[in-house]
């Protein structure tokens, strides 16, 4: 990686309603920015816009809770009808407690909530779903812009507290880079290092993006550089054969 890495946060951008050309405004804001697509540039995409321009807003008055979802929503203290969602886009639930419901999502994430957010979306009564597919969306996006993407959300993590911004869909670049066979600072050969790449573009958008009223979801990273070839954020998931936490 090159010594010097920038940060834009893209201006101007309006609150995305469904159907919009995401693209199209994305590619307008950089120009309002007078920033040209250069080698070494990576656009770090925050999901909410993603999935708004996919039309992933979902209205609660329309969703009729199944008896599961009542049962669960009793358990956790949350609405019926979001509890109906969560199961919707999940293969099963792994925990659940007051306010908190942690799923394995349909895409495979292990996550609270299927990922499912009501916040930053300006709409009262709507719930937010993640895109049905971040990768094909990255890959629709990086090549309608003709530079790389990654789209990001916001995460918690075992065993720590916080969250911090992840990769849930990549395109144009190696979401994962497998550095085992080189050498490290003194010539020892690297054994076990596979490092999360998109997850790190992530996390470092994700400090110009923040978590609450900031209205930045859109993050130019400049003078990144790379090695291997692509792979999408989906290789990030840890396999089940791997998973010592089953």
């Amino acid at each position: 990686m090159k010594a010097s890495l920038q940060l834009f946060a893209l201006p101007g951008l309006p609150m995305v309603q469904a159907g919009d050309d995401l693209p199209a405004l994305l590619a307008a804001a950089m120009a309002r920015a007078g920033l040209e697509n250069q080698s070494g540039d990576v656009l770090a995409i925050a999901q909410k816009i993603v999935s708004k321009a996919e039309g992933r807003s979902i209205a609660l008055a329309a969703v009729t809770p199944s008896q599961a979802a009542r049962d669960l929503a009793v358990k956790t203290g949350k609405d019926a009808r979001l509890v109906e969602l969560i199961l919707s886009e999940s293969e099963r639930v792994v925990r659940a407690r007051l306010n908190l419901i942690i799923v394995k999502h349909r895409l495979g994430f292990v996550m609270a909530n299927a990922g499912i957010d009501q916040s930053n979306i300006g709409e009262e009564g709507h719930a937010l779903l993640l895109p049905r597919d971040p990768d094909a969306s990255a890959a629709a996006l990086a090549t309608r812009l003709g530079m790389p993407v990654v789209i990001t959300d916001s995460f918690g993590r075992a065993w720590r507290r916080g969250t911090v911004g992840v990769a849930i869909g990549a395109a144009g670049l190696p979401a994962l880079r497998d550095l085992r066979g080189r050498p490290d600072l003194f010539g020892r050969t690297l054994m076990v290092s596979i490092t999360g790449f998109a997850d790190e573009i992530a996390a470092a958008a994700g400090l110009i993006m923040g978590q609450g009223a900031e209205g930045q979801p859109a993050v130019l990273l400049r003078g990144l550089s790379w090695s291997g070839a692509e792979n999408p954020a989906a290789e990030l998931l840890r396999p089940a054969q791997e998973d010592l936490f089953p």
